[in-house]
């Protein structure tokens, strides 16, 4: 039996490519980000439909589902509201986009459900609700917090991923990795080429890295790889750096090492000083592409058609809330054999 499915909050794809790369025939992808149509649909064989999802119901869904022997509804509601920086209205009204997915699901009752979150979600009663929710209405739920490198992804990010069946018990996949055999930075960017700080590759204008300004070119090189600022000399030292509160603060102005993991990849994934985000051997942040490949992206998906209509900001932003694809196709190969169990 097939599986088909619709992926709400579906961002440029990373969910959907993976679920197709798997073999599930993912139909439709819905976002209310208009930037996300032409990566989406120019790399998945779905349709992007632009809509707010706290406007949708499950009669608008059902279309999609037609003469499907199994229906999946899957989704990664955006993550930002569950951050600890996020307060007040802005985290209440995206908490109602779990709400509203656990409303639609309900409603539209397919045999598999999944999601992928922020850790943090865990914790909140918006999560324990839509658990409770989900098996209240027949299906079994499986959920954990699962670490991306276990799974062959080159970074340290963790990740909530939950999945539910009607058919029976259900789980992930166990994990392929462990620290002796994780798959590491060289292996996934070791072979693009070398780049410039504020340089465009003109055969992939994705491979694009931010311009630094001169102290932070200074900084960068007095790096070493896996090193921080405290490898800085007392002149390039920051005035926050120098400050006791400061000290201990070491996640910023990083350089990466071959040998290791990345960092999580952000929406400031472009920015040298945002995070641990400096090339191991260039002097430079990591271009657009090596962010979207240890985001476990193919180096072939497009992003954009070109960079008058999109900032570097902007793409930066679509791959750092993106599904991992490897993680996604460790999901849809779980639901597939999944059904095929229970068939």
């Amino acid at each position: 039996m097939s599986i088909v499915a619709v992926d709400l909050f579906c961002g440029v794809g990373g969910l959907t490519h993976g679920l197709q790369q798997s073999g599930v025939n993912v139909v439709a992808g819905y976002d209310l980000d208009a930037d996300c149509r032409t990566p989406y649909e120019e790399n998945n064989k779905a349709k992007f439909i632009r809509a707010n999802v706290t406007e949708l119901d499950a009669t608008q869904l059902k279309i999609h589902f037609k003469g499907a022997s199994v229906k999946l509804l899957a989704g990664c509601a955006p993550c930002q509201p569950f951050s600890n920086y996020t307060q007040g209205k802005a985290k209440d009204e995206r908490w109602e986009l779990l709400s509203h997915f656990s409303k639609i699901a309900s409603e539209l009752s397919p045999e598999l459900i999944t999601m992928e979150n922020v850790p943090e979600l865990i914790k909140h009663d918006v999560f324990t609700n839509f658990v409770q929710t989900l098996a209240s209405h027949g299906y079994h739920v499986w959920h954990k917090v699962v670490s991306c490198p276990e799974y062959g992804i080159a970074q340290k990010r963790k990740r909530l991923v939950l999945l539910a069946s009607k058919l029976g018990e259900i789980s992930l996949a166990p994990p392929t990795h462990q620290p002796d055999n994780f798959v590491t930075l060289i292996d996934v960017i070791g072979n693009l080429p070398k780049l410039d700080a504020g340089m465009v590759n003109q055969a992939d204008f994705l491979h694009r890295s931010a311009g630094l300004s001169e102290i932070n070119l200074a900084r960068i090189k007095a790096s070493i790889p896996g090193g921080t600022w405290k490898d800085w000399p007392e002149e390039l030292l920051a005035n926050c750096h120098k400050k006791s509160t400061g000290k201990t603060y070491t996640s910023v102005y990083g350089r990466m090492k071959w040998s290791d993991l990345s960092p999580t990849i952000t929406t400031q994934c472009y920015n040298y000083g945002s995070g641990r985000y400096g090339h191991p051997t260039q002097h430079r942040a990591i271009s657009l592409r090596e962010a979207a490949m240890i985001q476990s992206f193919p180096e072939t998906y497009k992003f954009t058609e070109d960079f008058v209509s999109y900032s570097l900001t902007s793409i930066a932003r679509m791959i750092g809330n993106a599904v991992p694809v490897r993680l996604a196709k460790v999901i849809g190969d779980s639901l597939i054999s999944h059904v095929k169990a229970h068939s």
